[in-house]
């Protein structure tokens, strides 16, 4: 965390608001500059409602505008007002024709533009992770950040980054040494990190 408030520029009352109530509930952030622009956030495990407030204090706390994917139900009314403001996205559920190159290249058309996806998609236990952000990383040509949430460490890490190869055992293989050892508030409801079969994707 300390290397966010050494950074040249001073960080905001925002940042100093943010990471006064992450330290005050003993979290840390691991934080070290992204490799471009662009990219995809890979945020795991997502066990508990908390990872929101966590996410998003850790974002102010950084001081980037990163952008996050959420269904649909997120975004209407007053409350759609708001996840927008915040930087939220709304995942096209109805259709999914086109949707990843759409999201693509509104990302690439965009001088700078990090979206975070959970890819579990849920809170509850699921037996694999879903493949949208490896499809939308490799469409867009973009690399990932693979952001931790340990609950016993009281850690945030944004500091692993992998450039998917398309060998999907490998890249998959890279990723769960990333995250072992880090788990969520609810370990026993993270997903095992394998993709969904050809039928589920």
């Amino acid at each position: 965390m300390n290397d966010i408030m050494r950074s040249e520029q001073l960080p905001t009352w925002r940042q100093r608001a943010a990471l006064r109530l992450l330290q005050l509930a003993g979290w840390n952030i691991r934080f070290k500059p992204l490799p471009g622009p662009h990219g995809v956030m890979v945020v795991y495990p997502h066990t508990s409602n908390w990872d929101f407030i966590v996410g998003l204090l850790c974002k102010w706390a950084v001081g980037l505008p990163f952008r996050f994917l959420g269904k649909d139900a997120l975004f209407k009314g007053p409350l759609g007002v708001v996840m927008r403001y915040w930087g939220g996205m709304a995942v096209e559920r109805s259709t999914s024709s086109g949707a990843t190159e759409r999201l693509a290249a509104t990302m690439r058309a965009e001088p700078w533009c990090w979206v975070a996806i959970t890819p579990e998609a849920t809170r509850g236990y699921k037996p694999h992770w879903r493949t949208g952000f490896y499809h939308l990383a490799r469409t867009a040509r973009i690399p990932l950040l693979l952001v931790y949430i340990d609950y016993p460490n009281k850690e945030l890490g944004l500091v692993d980054t992998l450039v998917l190869s398309g060998d999907q055992a490998a890249d998959m293989a890279a990723i769960a040494a990333v995250y072992a050892g880090h788990h969520g508030r609810y370990p026993e409801l993270e997903a095992p990190i394998v993709l969904a079969p050809p039928r589920q994707r």
